[in-house]
């Protein structure tokens, strides 16, 4: 279990200065922690939670059975960042997904896609000669039109333009949202997304390995409720939680600020299930009759999302603040993979589902009744393409925004810790005019996905970070 604490109480904090505390334990924070602490800075991480990791976790909530609770799959961790920290030293392993996708049809058909170019042409060209070869677009074409107006993607590579939004396909500058999902890598081989041995949070726990070799203390369970400053209007400390206050005091931040952090775009339309199984799901198009893993298991298995209009619709109907009638789901197993997170013959699957409202017109997510019918709803759409999946669930874990706000601090639930618009990108990312890392606060630096370059577990934010803390403690030591 992912459970252990590296400090059990918070009184080594209090025994020494530290150059650098780290508030919260997510990858970011953790790799921050890493580099300053590989140069020289004696480091905290203070995590509230019983485990660290953030949305980058592993939890075991079912006996037997290890949930990437949050984040679910791996490309965009920086290369850099693998091979500076030497993650696999500290016990990273990267499961490569060949096929990539899948996606049923009702009607019988079906779609893979992968790396393998000659499969996709050959599958394509089931549904369409002139999308097969049109596969690959210009950049420009991608970056700028909706997801709906590209050939390429259609409905299967949509769902990548808008997952973790309230965004439509038909939304302009949704491409770069697909962009940024497909930039990324795995062991060198570009646009390739992979399951993390253990779980998502082996990540936290090899760049954690990392940075305690390099000398940071990392303690769990340590809430801070307020930042401390000292009277030429520098952060020197920290207070830890005894209830709910603003981390920083009032009056000490410009309400320029203040004010454009407010009006940040954080809605999100997701909600995650981690289901444990005790059979993998027959899917009728593939006509197979054996239990056993095929390639239609491998990659991620696209669920209600066989038309742009599908799509649409399901956004639309949370815009107005109805959760989706038929849910856009992405389902992944990475037990087919990973034999590590589940015991042998049964199997852990995430869906990610879109679109549900943080506050629903015609409910509460409160509700524990409430709460069950929209998950049957999930499990009836998966058992139209997959007979019989939901008689194969033992359990299940479900965080929709709100959960996901509560339990692991994504404000409004919005897994990118804020919008991915192009409006909210670059040098607007998070704020106009803060998009150093450095904030108004003399000594407070950001160094979370809200910051550039923005979300999914890449790291490059807490890395970047690290080396701007570094810049200015060298000139402030001149």
């Amino acid at each position: 279990m992912w459970r252990r604490s590296f400090t059990s109480t918070t009184s080594a904090l209090k025994e020494k200065k530290w150059d650098a505390l780290v508030i919260g334990g997510g990858h970011n924070g953790l790799t921050a922690a890493a580099y300053l602490a590989r140069a020289g800075l004696s480091v905290a991480v203070l995590e509230r939670r019983h485990v660290i990791g953030g949305a980058a976790v592993t939890e075991e909530l079912i006996p037997g059975f290890k949930f990437s609770r949050c984040s679910y799959l791996q490309s965009l961790l920086r290369p850099s960042l693998i091979k500076e920290l030497e993650l696999a030293r500290h016990g990273l392993k990267l499961l490569k997904r060949n096929p990539s996708s899948f996606t049923p049809c009702l009607d019988g058909r079906y779609l893979l896609l992968g790396p393998d170019k000659q499969l996709n042409h050959s599958e394509i060209s089931k549904f369409s000669e002139r999308d097969a070869d049109a596969f690959v677009r210009e950049f420009v074409d991608l970056l700028l039109s909706p997801a709906s107006k590209t050939d390429v993607l259609k409905a299967t590579l949509a769902t990548d333009a808008v997952i973790g939004t309230m965004s439509s396909v038909h939304t302009p500058g949704s491409g770069y949202v697909l962009l940024h999902h497909v930039m990324g890598e795995t062991d060198g081989n570009p646009g390739i997304w992979s399951y993390v041995e253990g779980g998502m949070g082996s990540v936290s726990m090899a760049i954690s390995s990392a940075a305690r070799e390099a000398g940071a203390h990392i303690v769990t369970r340590a809430e801070v409720s307020q930042l401390m400053i000292n009277d030429s209007g520098r952060v020197n400390g920290v207070q830890l939680a005894d209830g709910a206050q603003d981390l920083v005091p009032g009056n000490i931040l410009p309400d320029d600020f203040i004010l454009s952090i407010k009006h940040s775009d954080y809605s999100s339309g997701t909600t995650k299930i981690n289901l444990a199984v005790d059979k993998l799901p027959q899917f009728q198009c593939c006509k197979l009759s054996h239990p056993d893993p095929g390639p239609q298991h491998v990659g991620t298995i696209h669920i209600g999302s066989e038309s742009m209009e599908e799509i649409h619709s399901a956004c639309q109907e949370a815009v107005n603040g109805l959760p989706s009638r038929r849910p856009i789901i992405e389902m992944t197993i990475p037990s087919v993979l990973d034999k590590t997170i589940s015991p042998p013959g049964n199997h852990v699957i995430n869906l990610f589902i879109q679109y549900t409202p943080y506050k629903p017109s015609d409910g509460s997510w409160m509700d524990p009744a409430y709460r069950d019918s929209f998950a049957n709803r999930c499990f009836s759409l998966i058992d139209e393409y997959a007979p019989g999946f939901s008689s194969s669930i033992i359990g299940y874990d479900m965080l929709t925004p709100p959960d996901l706000e509560r339990e692991i601090g994504l404000t409004g639930g919005n897994i990118f810790h804020g919008a991915m618009g192009l409006d909210s990108l670059f040098l607007m990312r998070p704020v106009k005019g803060w998009s150093n890392y450095r904030t108004p606060l003399q000594g407070l630096y950001m160094c979370g996905s809200g910051t550039h370059p923005g979300g999914g577990v890449m790291g490059a934010p807490g890395r970047n970070a690290a080396g701007i803390v570094l810049q200015d403690l060298k000139k402030s030591l001149n």
